[in-house]
């Protein structure tokens, strides 16, 4: 079954949550890049400054989304021309379950120096394959509902990937989907395309997730090339480089809770 978006709206600050938010492991809650890109969202427009682009979102995840509706709070922390911070918080049935911040930067009228991109370029999403996904995931959720490319990597295959991903729909209906909407709604599974772990016996969940973008990106497609290291006290880290077809666009980082299933 196919949906109109990921989110439908409810009334002011509330979205009801679509099937197609359900996160790999469990049809009754979200994947968190939805709900982490719906709240981009709010903090690009709470109180907003023209020319000053959502740069930098860090979501902590409280507790597991369900898939319902959700209201969200916005506020701004430290209001200025060139810099702004802004706090969203998004609860379901009465319990918070993400909180968000956000800076939004000033782009300046004269473009500043640019470094040079040192990474590679990765072929493009035209050369990438199709995954087949764990046997043991929800796949009719968030990942049906995004289209994968994978150019070195699989899901199936522990270590590092690089793939190309786009949502195949908005997060609300005839809505599009604004750059820094689109690296969270990708980067959030920057940890699932790099797991080095056996999925059947091994917990990894991630309990926060940040991304900067150092320009927003361009196009429908957004490069993830992720990897995860596991240190020997029950967590980790997966960070990615985020890039569209032109390059390097920003990071994104998240912290991992690891334990035997």
């Amino acid at each position: 079954m196919t949906y109109e978006a990921f989110y439908e709206p409810a009334g002011a600050n509330r979205f009801v949550a679509t099937p197609a938010t359900a996160g790999p492991w469990d049809p009754a809650a979200q994947h968190a890049g939805p709900p982490s890109a719906l709240l981009a969202r709010a903090l690009a427009d709470h109180d907003p400054v023209d020319g000053q682009p959502l740069t930098r979102v860090s979501v902590d995840i409280l507790r597991p989304v369900p898939v319902a509706e959700l209201s969200l709070r916005v506020r701004t922390l430290r209001a200025g021309r060139r810099i702004t911070l802004v706090e969203g918080i998004a609860e379901a049935g009465g319990q918070e379950v993400l909180h968000a911040r956000g800076w939004r930067i000033l782009t300046p009228a004269e473009p500043t120096p640019a470094t040079p991109d040192d990474a590679p370029p990765a072929p493009g999403p035209d050369a990438g394959t199709e995954p087949e996904f764990w046997s043991s995931a929800h796949a009719a959720g968030y990942l049906a509902a995004m289209q994968w490319r994978f150019v070195a990597g699989a899901f199936a295959e522990p270590g590092p990937a690089r793939v190309w991903v786009r949502p195949r729909i908005p997060l609300l209906p005839a809505e599009p989907v604004r750059p820094a909407e689109l690296a969270l709604l990708v980067a959030d599974s920057g940890s699932g395309v790099s797991a080095r772990l056996d999925l059947a016996r091994w917990l990894f969940v991630n309990v926060d997730l940040t991304v900067t973008l150092h320009r927003p990106p361009r196009g429908e497609w957004l490069l993830l090339d992720s990897a995860t290291t596991i240190g020997p006290h029950g967590s980790g880290v997966a960070e990615s480089r985020l890039a569209d077809t032109a390059g390097t666009v920003g990071r994104a980082v998240q912290t991992l809770v690891v334990a035997p299933r």
